[in-house]
């Protein structure tokens, strides 16, 4: 059985066959999904991540109304949901176009002007995959809205707006990793993110120089960021940092982390205390060139997830044993857990190989077959047309 490969799409006719459904449309946004290489759970731990912003993006394109009405409809669900500006309050849209009227509730409350709109999407991050398909809709709905306002804020501020929409109106809380590189994101680099700061560092991500292919795995396994098991994972991290005494588990020790009485506790915080000091050693590995240690990294990283942090399953771990088994460098899951994706560092001239075992796997064990998605570094949200 061979892997089903998942294509971007082309974003000319993408924007195209977009501005064709609008009368007068204004212009066309696409806003990138991510894959994090490494840093999982920690942004909510003022640590550090380090994603890639996916060749995969949701485009979004609108017209300005003469009235005081949002019009959001989905290529994919081809229904409009209609809601006056004024009465976006949390609560008030449900769905998906919770996510699209949130930020115009953000960027309102900002104290931008913002006219009546239609805005339609098409989103060609997969949903549920763990690659953040809903910071891809929001960013680019962010970028759309501003274009329609006339008015051009700064990065920083639309990824606070951007993630103020996503918790407060959407209702699904987020740590800020999945805007933050979507919007700041730049082609063959990764992000380094600082969350005790928030600043960002450029840093080189081109494994096809050393003959290296990265290779995302959806496992079409359900995710949900909403769901109450990452909830929970926040509450455990923030409730062993309150016995811990400090403002984050940024600020704790290993040592501290394993004097924790609470077995749950103890094994949250190892996870985070151990992933920040992994990004930081993935960073000084692309540095040296040392493309095993980043491997060795990834399962690292894997382990901790599966066994300390508990957000693995069958599938996520049935694609890093596998893509290890067959000559990858490195495997972990990405995203935010209980499904979606996982990503494998192997060499170019295997990683067909690896694609197709894990295929096989999954048909062996009865499982769907899993989409595999070409994963360059790629730039940022940006105006199509």
């Amino acid at each position: 059985m061979r892997a089903e490969h998942v294509e971007p799409g082309d974003p000319a006719a993408i924007a195209a066959a977009l501005r064709g459904r609008l009368t007068d449309p204004i212009g066309v946004f696409a806003a990138p999904g991510r894959a994090n290489l490494i840093g999982e759970h920690t942004d909510y731990n003022a640590g550090l991540c380090l994603p890639i912003a996916l060749p995969h993006s949701t485009y979004a394109a609108v017209a300005r109304r003469d009235d005081d009405v949002l019009r959001v409809a989905s290529v994919q669900l081809d229904e409009w949901v209609e809601v006056p500006l004024s009465d976006i309050t949390p609560g008030r849209v449900s769905g998906w176009a919770s996510y699209v009227a949130g930020v115009a509730w953000a960027l309102r409350g900002d104290g931008h002007r913002l006219p009546g709109m239609e805005v339609i999407v098409d989103g060609r991050v997969p949903l549920g995959s763990g690659l953040s398909s809903s910071a891809a809709l929001i960013c680019s709905a962010a970028l759309a809205m501003c274009a329609a306002a006339e008015v051009d804020p700064d990065r920083t501020s639309l990824v606070r707006a951007t993630m103020r929409a996503e918790s407060e109106i959407a209702g699904a809380p987020t740590g800020g990793l999945d805007q933050t590189v979507s919007l700041l994101g730049e082609e063959g680099h990764a992000l380094l993110i600082d969350f005790a700061d928030h600043t960002t560092r450029q840093v080189p991500w081109r494994p096809d120089g050393d003959g290296l292919a990265l290779l995302v795995v959806d496992t079409r396994a359900s995710h949900a960021h909403a769901d109450g098991g990452y909830g929970q994972r926040r509450a455990d991290c923030e409730e062993a940092a309150r016995t811990l005494g400090v403002a984050s588990l940024r600020d704790a020790t290993p040592e501290a982390v394993e004097d924790l009485a609470d077995d749950r506790l103890r094994r949250r915080a190892r996870h985070v205390v151990t992933e920040i000091a992994r990004v930081q050693a993935t960073v000084e590995a692309l540095t040296a060139g040392d493309w095993r240690l980043v491997g060795e990294l990834f399962d690292a990283s894997h382990a901790s997830m599966r066994d300390d942090f508990e957000i693995s399953c069958d599938e996520l771990d049935a694609v890093v044993d596998t893509a290890r088994a067959h000559g990858a460098l490195g495997a972990r899951m990405t995203g935010g857990g209980f499904g979606g994706s996982a990503i494998a560092l192997a060499p170019a001239d295997r990683a067909g190989e690896v694609a197709d075992e894990i295929a096989r796997v999954f048909a062996a064990r009865g499982w769907a077959a899993p989409g595999v998605l070409p994963a360059p570094a790629s730039a940022s949200a940006h105006r199509v047309s």
